[in-house]
């Protein structure tokens, strides 16, 4: 079996912020556990309300990207032959793509609460 599983060295370049919002929505949606390319499309479309839904070019070049970056690893771990695809590719998130999803969401975080204390977003700062 031919996995790609690259393990960032130490001196690795930081991840680059902010985050692409597919990187992103695919990091949020691999913290969720291991998922494949179509099933990954499925989810972001459904956490999205249909207005994210990239195409198998886009997700594929984004997550060959991830893989780069370190942030996210193909798995061996397969269902059930009956119930998979064999030429499916699964794939976890990182310790380092964990930590690059949180980043973005404490900096978006900040942003919203800046919006907040701005009257542009109601609740409280």
């Amino acid at each position: 079996m031919n996995l790609r599983s690259r393990q960032p060295p130490a001196d690795r370049d930081p991840v680059p912020q902010p985050l692409k919002p597919l990187v992103f929505l695919l990091l949020v949606s691999l913290a969720a556990g291991e998922r494949h390319g179509y099933a990954l499309k499925k989810e972001i479309r459904a956490r999205t309300g249909g207005k994210v839904s990239p195409g198998p070019a886009t997700l594929y070049r984004t997550l060959a990207e991830l893989l780069d970056l370190g942030l996210i690893e193909e798995s061996e771990r397969r269902p059930a032959p009956e119930l998979d695809d064999e030429r499916r590719r699964y794939y976890r998130i990182t310790s380092r793509g964990e930590a690059a999803a949180r980043a973005e969401t404490q900096r978006l975080s900040k942003l919203v609460r800046l919006a907040r204390s701005a009257g542009i977003v109601p609740g409280t700062a």
